[in-house]
């Protein structure tokens, strides 16, 4: 009679190693170790309706599962993608029929955020009433994707990504566990490939075990995992990338700071990160020009010029060869000399503007179009700057009110090094002139 399959197990790998203790949950310390706010209601069997916020494969449904264990309730799991509010409602009458013989009911709801405000709403009363501990899951930020009220009632964890050392031992877990594991495939696993695994898998303990599941199928029994069979079981993965989520604004604020913080190798890093996950060019080109004017101003003039110049290059080559101008440009944005005057110099523009809003213009300065206006003194006393020397007059330029306000202070870097010794120039033959 034939053995029975390795593999005839129907549960995939990732589902048969799910924690079953909070001590088999690795990764979440901050969380979950004694004396944490959420292990000891845990522990305690003392937990409330929760907000898990954490990234792919970091635990969210696990943690879900052990409330419900730890606290003896009956655990439900709903899907905010596959399911709606009908199916919420008969939930919620069957946790009412529960409450009413002596036992509670844990609502697991993934991915919460793909719920609409008001579908969210649906959830209120039950949690206020106690019909229901709602647990939910979510990927996003949910200070912009679960409405205020629902907020309001739940505490929220989050969760981190697991580190190197967590996945260490997701992998030495399911490669030894003869039980639920691998342990009894007796596999051996090269020093690359383990290598590869985790850092591909990008803090997904789900990702590690998926990838050692389709490589124990592919090498067999006694067999030796290699770095080609870890490349070949990964695959392509999905960039960890959403255009119109927190994680679009958190990389392009990356991308913005290493360029204002002349790290060249940081802003390609999160450029190639964006346009891998399949960002638009043109929010990076838009980002950039913004900063060649706040962050590099006068200090290198050239840095707008070639913003521009690359977002129009990239309009005509498109992809990608148009990603070559991006590049060039990212490099010379970051390792241009920086400086925020114009920034300075506009708010205090601005700034005194505000202060002095009927200010009016010095009769010197007035355009005279007009007979009556010229008698008025319009232009009087205007002196042409090209009838002089230099093409230089000293005269006031200011109204009476900021006479004397200095606006722009040049920076000490770059072109704007030359800016401060033409100011001091002019400065210095305007002294002369006001002597004269």
């Amino acid at each position: 009679m034939s053995s029975p399959s390795l593999f005839s197990t129907p549960e995939p790998l990732a589902a048969r190693m799910r924690p079953r203790t909070l001590e088999e949950c690795v990764g979440q310390d901050k969380l979950l170790a004694a004396g944490r706010a959420l292990g000891d209601a845990i522990r305690r069997g003392d937990v409330e309706s929760s907000i898990l916020w954490g990234p792919p494969g970091s635990g969210k449904t696990t943690i879900a599962r052990l409330m419900a264990q730890y606290t003896d309730r009956e655990f439900v799991e709903f899907s905010a993608v596959t399911e709606g509010v009908p199916r919420v409602r008969q939930i919620i009458q069957e946790a009412e029929q529960r409450r009413q013989l002596g036992r509670g009911t844990i609502l697991f709801c993934d991915e919460i955020h793909r719920f609409n405000r008001a579908q969210q709403d649906a959830f209120l009363p039950h949690v206020e009433r106690g019909t229901i501990t709602l647990i939910g899951a979510t990927t996003e930020n949910p200070s912009f994707e679960l409405n205020a009220a629902l907020l309001s009632r739940c505490r929220v964890y989050v969760l981190e990504r697991l580190d190197a050392a967590a996945l260490e031992q997701v992998v030495d877990r399911a490669l030894t566990d003869a039980d639920r594991g691998l342990g009894r495939q007796r596999l051996s696993l090269d020093d690359d490939a383990r290598a590869l695994l985790i850092e591909q898998a990008d803090g997904d303990a789900r990702v590690v075990l998926s990838v050692l599941d389709i490589a124990a199928r592919q090498v067999g029994r006694g067999g030796r995992i290699d770095r080609s069979v870890v490349a070949n079981a990964l695959a392509r993965r999905v960039p960890a990338y959403d255009k119109s989520g927190e994680e679009h604004f958190n990389m392009l604020s990356a991308y913005h700071k290493s360029l204002r913080g002349s790290d060249p190798h940081g802003a390609l890093y999160w450029m190639a990160r964006m346009i891998d996950g399949g960002e638009d060019p043109m929010i990076l080109f838009r980002r950039a020009i913004a900063m060649a004017a706040e962050d590099i101003g006068l200090a290198d003039p050239e840095a707008l010029k070639l913003a521009v110049a690359a977002r129009d290059a990239y309009h005509m080559l498109g992809p990608p060869e148009g990603y070559l101008p991006l590049a060039e440009m990212t490099i010379y944005l970051a390792t241009a000399p920086k400086s925020n005057s114009v920034v300075v110099a506009l708010g205090q523009s601005l700034e005194a503007a505000q202060e002095t809003p009927a200010a009016p213009v010095p009769l010197h300065l007035r355009n005279a179009p007009t007979g009556l206006m010229k008698q008025l003194g319009y232009g009087k006393e205007y002196r042409y700057a090209h009838d002089y020397p230099e093409s230089y007059v000293a005269q006031e330029y200011l109204p009476e009110a900021l006479r004397g306000r200095k606006l722009y202070a040049p920076g000490t870097l770059g072109f704007e090094k030359r800016i401060r010794e033409r100011m001091e120039y002019w400065e210095k033959k305007r002294a002369e002139g006001a002597q004269d």
